[in-house]
């Protein structure tokens, strides 16, 4: 494109680069020979955003979280943070469908839409965070191992994980695919037989017939005293704004994997529609269901979720579900539940290494990483991306020793503080209008950066993809990310509970977002934010009309088939 004025074609506006928008973003088809490849199915794109998000956060954090403000705000909690993450999949669902082109990732939406120095700083805090959940999944992991076995240093399961990933991720893209959504089937069928093993106790059907109902909503109660014991309805508050803010690290990043894997999936126009409607009644049952049923099955109070969680264990020990399994006399089933929460979190750990590799991949398109990181094989996977970002995963060996342990408390809370961030720039790429606030727009900027643009250009009609509730919802959404980003350690400011490293854990991220921020802008002096008429539309869009003009649905072939598609 070339950075002179502005073109006309066919009453389109086509606008200019920036000034060194050659060295910021690079051409997105002419930097390297090899790309990678539409290898992922139509069905393990439906599985993508679940095999991340279904991990240790729902099997074996929400016990801490129960523990600490009682049962109904961990419900309430995670009602409220699914329709936060299904307002952030439907930004990307728009205009992932819009523009599901090879290389895109969610940094690319950010850069493309508001301005490149936001774009730079949103990649980065992907890739490390996704790097670092990496850590954190494969020390869930390996530490969920030992629940059967403690005679085998830890180092060695660490391993084992470690090299397995990087082959799944390493050989093809389709290989991945295939191992995450067998990953995620057995997930879904594991967390499905909780909730009806919790229906069931619920009603009385266990071994000792002992009918729960919502016994332990009563005594010990529905909320856990927390902070304020003076006022019970400020401390009933703080106890679910402590509960949400929790619930972050379940949830987080997930709407974004199917955006990473856009661009390798096949029918991304059909597919990717597909995914981001089924979201919504996958976080109901999976995990509002699932939340419930922690409630019903376990007292807040209850002294082996104490243990587990005062012991740091992170199997099946301080498993909410295999405690209220124990509790309902039925023997056996801790082993299998246990082996479920290793799947997820080897899964989880397997759906990291993929989204961080294709976000330094496609940093590396952008000419804002390395050339080096946008090398792909013949199969179309970026290797040396892979690597790099498998690498950070080998800080999992901190927890071999104790002292390793806080280090990677501060990591786990950095990726959920840092998720919350990214979370905002989606909605800013999405939705904010520019109006006065940014010097290169105009009066009649206000609106939404991602509709509006299309809207001035004419192609708002083109858009194959439009989701209910806009823009209204994602104002919603907005204004609770920010809160929740904002309050995420607010906790250290009450009397007796500052401590510097609490402090730190909590508030360090905005720091490094912000460096990485500024550094930029200051290096490359780029504007502000881009006026909605300099957005870039185009670029990308025939080549993924071309792609989609000829494309069919496949038809099943018995009922069998056709209720499994719908159900995935």
């Amino acid at each position: 494109m070339d950075p002179s004025p502005k073109s006309l074609e066919d009453g389109v506006v086509k606008p200019p680069l920036y000034e060194d928008e050659k060295s910021l973003r690079g051409s997105v088809h002419s930097l390297h020979p090899e790309e990678t490849q539409r290898g992922l199915s139509s069905r393990a794109l439906q599985f993508l955003a679940l095999g991340g998000c279904i991990g240790t956060g729902l099997f074996v954090g929400s016990g801490s979280t129960l523990s600490t403000v009682g049962p109904a705000p961990l419900f309430m909690s995670y009602v409220a943070m699914s329709t936060i993450v299904w307002v952030v999949m439907n930004c990307l669902g728009e205009m992932t469908t819009y523009l599901p082109v090879r290389g895109v990732s969610v940094p690319y939406f950010i850069h493309r839409f508001t301005e490149p120095s936001l774009g730079f700083a949103a990649g980065y805090n992907y890739w490390y965070s996704f790097s670092m959940l990496l850590a954190s999944e494969v020390t869930a992991a390996s530490m969920i191992i030992q629940y059967w076995t403690t005679s085998i240093n830890v180092a060695v399961w660490i391993t084992i994980i470690l090299v397995v990933i990087l082959i799944l991720n390493i050989v093809a893209v389709s290989l991945y695919g295939e191992a995450e959504f067998w990953f995620s089937s057995l997930k879904i069928i594991a967390i499905v037989g909780l909730i009806i093993l919790g229906i069931v106790l619920f009603f009385g059907g266990g071994p000792n017939h002992d009918r729960l109902g919502f016994r332990y909503w009563q005594h010990p109660g529905a909320f856990k005293p927390y902070l304020v014991h003076s006022n019970e309805s400020t401390d009933r508050f703080l106890a679910f704004w402590t509960a949400f803010i929790k619930a972050g690290f379940s949830f987080i990043f997930s709407p974004e994997l199917i955006t990473t894997a856009a661009g390798e999936v096949e029918s991304p126009r059909r597919n990717i529609p597909k995914a981001t409607n089924r979201f919504i009644y996958r976080l109901f049952v999976f995990y509002i269901l699932g939340t419930l049923v922690i409630g019903v099955t376990v007292a807040y109070n209850d002294k082996s979720l104490l243990q587990g969680i005062s012991s740091g264990s992170s199997g099946a020990g301080a498993s909410p579900f295999v405690i209220g399994i124990q509790n309902a006399g039925i023997g056996g089933l801790n082993h299998v539940i246990n082996a479920a929460i290793l799947i997820s979190a080897w899964s989880s750990g397997n759906s990291w290494v993929y989204a961080g590799s294709r976000t330094l991949y496609s940093l590396a398109r952008d000419g804002q990483a390395p050339k080096i990181f946008a090398t792909c094989n013949r199969k179309g996977v970026p290797y040396w991306a892979v690597l790099i970002t498998w690498v950070i995963g080998l800080l999992a060996y901190l927890n071999v020793s104790s002292s390793g342990a806080n280090v990677f408390y501060w990591f786990t809370n950095i990726t959920t503080v840092g998720g919350f961030i990214s979370w905002i720039l989606v909605m800013i790429a999405y939705l904010v209008g520019t109006g006065s606030i940014f010097p290169r727009a105009t009066p009649t900027d206000t609106g939404q950066r991602f509709r509006s643009a299309l809207q001035l250009q004419g192609l708002w009609d083109t858009v194959t993809f439009k989701t209910a509730l806009q823009p209204y919802a994602t104002y919603y959404a907005l204004l609770i990310v920010s809160l929740l980003a904002i309050t995420n350690g607010y906790a250290v400011f009450f009397p007796g509970q500052f401590t510097a490293s609490g402090f730190l854990v909590s508030y360090i991220v905005f720091a490094i977002f912000f460096v990485l921020y500024l550094g930029h802008k200051i290096y490359y002096r780029t504007p502000w934010m881009t006026g909605l008429h300099d957005i870039d539309v185009l670029s990308g869009k025939e080549e993924i009309d071309r792609m989609c003009e000829n494309e069919t649905e496949r038809i099943p072939r018995n009922w069998l088939q056709r209720f499994w598609w719908w159900l995935v």
